[in-house]
Parts: C-alpha cells; structure tokens; sequence
C-alpha cells in the first residue's frame, strides 16, 4: 500500500503543523505501481514472422531442431523465467521456436541491438535492452513487470555469448516475482540442434544457491548425447 503524502487541503484549518524538523524526517513517498502500459509488448504477427525467418539458416542447411523436455515446460499464463545456454546467435530463436504453443518468449537483449533498423523489429517481438555494461534496473523492472501478468522472460545467464561465468541476475528477478526458473540446454550434434528443457527450478534458498543449481542444471542438459 503507498505511502500517501498529504494533501493541502488535508493541512487545513484546527490542524497544527508538525515542527520543521519534524516534517524533514517524514519517510519518503513510495514510487507509484509500474503502470501496466509500461510493460513490453508482443506484436503476435511480428513474433511468429522474426521465428520463421530465422529458421530458414537451419532449414537451407538441411539441419533440424530436436526439442526435449517440453513436458517440463508451465502451462501458459504462469510467469516464468526462461534461462538458455548461450552458444550461438540462433539461440533466442530456437528457445522461443521450441516452447509449447501459448507462451511468448520476451528476450532481455543487449542494448546495441536496439538501433533504428532492427530495433523496432525486436521491440515488436517483445525483446527489451539491457546495458550489460552496468546494473540495469530498467531492464529488471520491465522483467518483473511482464512475469507480473504471466509472461515468460528469457535470459542468458553468462550476459554473453560463450561466457563461462553465471551472473545472478536470474536468480533475483525470479525470487522478486516469485516465479520459477526453467533452464534450457542446447548443443549441435551433427547436423541437428537439441533444444533441451529441464524440470523447473524454484527461486528459493538464496541468490548463489539457486544460480549454482541452475548452472550445474544448464551444463548437464548442454550435454551432447547420441
């Protein structure tokens, strides 16, 4: 519940004022609720298009996609934190390409890639920036603000490509929405991409606890297996 300041007309006649010293020490007001038109969006057209065009790399390769674990996957409308290993430019689109019909996948992706050709393509596909370079509490509060209406946000927990450190910032979002995290492995094995869902994670025992979990998690599914 915000903490309101009073009004002027609340300060009127028969009410004394609190002395100066007094007033300075009030607590500061709380921020308003995050207004529900601040959340990033999702053009379904726009979605399913960016989906189909980058399939075709694979397609015109004569490779295909094997997905595992889809069982694993929450039914839509839950919230839901999506972390992937991150291996290749392909892997947001097959993560997103990969999940059970339904559910949106909203990448955090790094800032560069919002420019004024491709930026608005991301945007419409529900993909949002975050500075990798800093703590990026903007990119954070429109994560929490898409899993507080159900949706799926994904992440790469290495913050880069081929990175081999996991970052905690997974880990946090989800505790602070109370959502669970689903961890996704993906290999090339030959002339097929695997796209591996595990069992979800809960975000409980603390922040390194649970990115400890979820990295063993994304190395055992990462795993090459014929």
């Amino acid at each position: 519940m915000n903490d309101a300041a009073p009004s002027p007309a609340d300060a009127g006649a028969g009410t004394t004022p609190a002395p100066a010293e007094s007033r300075s020490a009030a607590p500061p007001t709380r921020p308003p609720p995050a207004d529900p038109g601040d959340v990033p969006g999702v053009v379904p057209v726009v979605y399913h298009l960016v989906l189909a065009v980058t399939h075709l790399p694979v397609y015109l390769r004569g490779m295909r996609v094997e997905v595992h674990g889809r069982e694993h996957v929450p039914a839509p409308g839950t919230p839901l934190v999506v972390a992937a290993k991150h291996v290749s430019g392909l892997d947001p689109f097959l993560v997103a390409r990969a999940l059970p019909p339904g559910r949106f996948l909203q990448f955090m992706a790094k800032k560069e890639l919002f420019g004024p050709v491709i930026g608005p393509i991301i945007s419409a596909g529900g993909s949002f920036p975050v500075d990798r370079e800093t703590n990026d509490v903007g990119a954070i509060r429109n994560s929490l603000r898409i899993l507080a209406q159900g949706g799926t946000v994904g992440i790469f927990p290495e913050g880069t490509r081929g990175g081999q450190e996991l970052h905690g910032g997974v880990a946090l979002i989800a505790a602070k929405a109370r959502a669970p995290i689903l961890p996704v492995g993906l290999c090339r094995e030959g002339r097929r991409w695997v796209v591996r869902f595990g069992e979800p994670l809960p975000a409980r025992g603390g922040i390194k606890a649970v990115t400890a979990a979820l990295g063993e998690e994304l190395d055992r599914l990462s795993l090459p297996r014929h």
